[in-house]
């Protein structure tokens, strides 16, 4: 039985690929034709989601950490970026954020589960605290979600997967962890970490990555924008 949904907000709610393309586009139009950039966006990723801890924990500063994901994302494919360039990029890409939208499916599956009052809904998203915040509001995600049902990891001291987050979500929302379903495009972040705190999560795994090694299964893998409301919805009937 499932009684509480809980998402992530990065590329599950939302494509950050768009973003990410405009501002390639934007800062390196000399690399732009030859650059694999679907595989640069989930590089990007990987190192966004590698050294965040790092800031974090204080380690690195805010501006260290964006300039070193994307440097180390053109360095893989044989460009050199210098830290001007890196704030320039930086730039771009939180205005190319100003713009986003929620997935058609994503706004589908948030009316469906609105309409349904034994259904409790969620956020928990890693990022510093001001940049997701604004995300939050571009995407209007109150008219479906309250804001002391949504936490970010800069705010809270905790980032996925640290399991410690999950379980601060689920006393916030004063959800039960065996009832919450956690929903998530990362799998060592949002699968490994909401499995271990005892939730039960899905993989929406529209980027079509392999599966790391882990030592957690997730509850259902979801490959397709299409499938996402039904799948979801499927476990509440």
């Amino acid at each position: 039985m499932i009684n509480a949904i809980v998402f992530d907000v990065d590329d599950t709610l939302y494509d950050q690929q768009a973003p990410f393309k405009n501002a390639i586009a934007n800062c390196f139009p000399a690399y732009f034709s030859s650059l694999d950039l679907t595989r640069a966006y989930l590089r990007f990723r990987y190192h966004s989601d590698e050294t965040f801890c790092k800031y974090i924990s204080g380690e690195w500063t805010l501006d260290y950490m964006r300039f070193y994901r994307i440097r180390e994302v053109l360095k893989e494919q044989g460009y050199s970026l210098t830290e001007d360039q890196g704030l320039l990029f930086q730039e771009n890409y939180e205005t190319e954020l100003n713009s986003i939208q929620l997935l058609p499916e994503a706004k589908e599956l948030l009316n469906a589960l609105a309409s349904k009052s034994d259904i409790q809904i969620g956020i928990i998203t890693n990022g510093p605290t001001d940049h997701q915040s604004k995300k939050i509001q571009q995407l209007q995600l109150e008219r479906w979600i309250p804001a002391e049902k949504m936490i970010i990891s800069e705010s809270s001291g905790f980032a996925k997967p640290d399991r410690r987050i999950f379980d601060l979500a689920a006393r916030q929302f004063k959800f039960e962890p065996s009832t919450t379903l956690y929903i998530g495009d990362n799998y060592d972040n949002d699968v490994n970490g909401a499995k271990e705190a005892g939730w039960q999560a899905f993989w929406f795994n529209h980027r079509k990555r392999e599966k790391p090694v882990s030592l957690w299964s997730c509850d259902e893998e979801i490959t397709e924008f299409h499938e996402f409301p039904s799948k979801v919805l499927s476990l509440l009937d």
